[in-house]
């Protein structure tokens, strides 16, 4: 299973602090998914720069997002998601909202999206470190089974 990891911080990318959400969900998926072969990527808050990268993993199983879901003027990552993706997953997104609102009432103002373009499965996660453990911690599970659902083997085990 190959895992896309795109931290998307304009302050992240510029070097301005480091970026704790990627590596999280990289060393989360290593413990619960060790299949997953997780490259990471920084990109600031801007539509072709992400527009780059979903382009630049293409093909692979999952993009996973961290950051730019809320609503501050330059969080634009669940619309340039929602405008990529040929089809949506509602469930995912629902899913990490209600669980996050049980730790935070900010959940509520969270826009993630998720989605499918080709056979590659797109979720956004919020920025927090705290949000990402969370929600790595969700996602998980399922990737293996969306895998093979994506692939047509429908509710084989491997």
């Amino acid at each position: 299973m190959r895992v896309a990891v795109i931290t998307i911080s304009d302050r992240a990318s510029k070097g301005i602090y480091q970026d704790k959400s990627g590596p999280e969900i990289e060393s989360i998926l290593n413990r619960m998914v060790p299949e997953a072969v997780v490259e990471r990527t920084i990109v600031p808050d801007e539509k072709q720069e992400i527009l780059n990268a979903f382009k630049l993993y293409s093909g692979y199983d999952f993009i996973i997002t961290t950051g730019g879901t809320g609503i501050g003027p330059r969080d634009i990552t669940p619309d340039i998601t929602k405008r990529y993706c040929d089809r949506e997953l509602p469930g995912i997104s629902e899913a990490i909202r209600a669980l996050s609102l049980r730790e935070t009432q900010a959940a509520m103002l969270s826009r993630g999206f998720s989605g499918i373009k080709d056979n590659t499965v797109i979720v956004n996660f919020p920025g927090s470190l705290k949000a990402v453990q969370l929600c790595t911690g969700i996602v998980a599970p399922i990737m293996e089974h969306a895998v093979n659902m994506i692939q047509g083997k429908g509710h084989e085990t491997p």
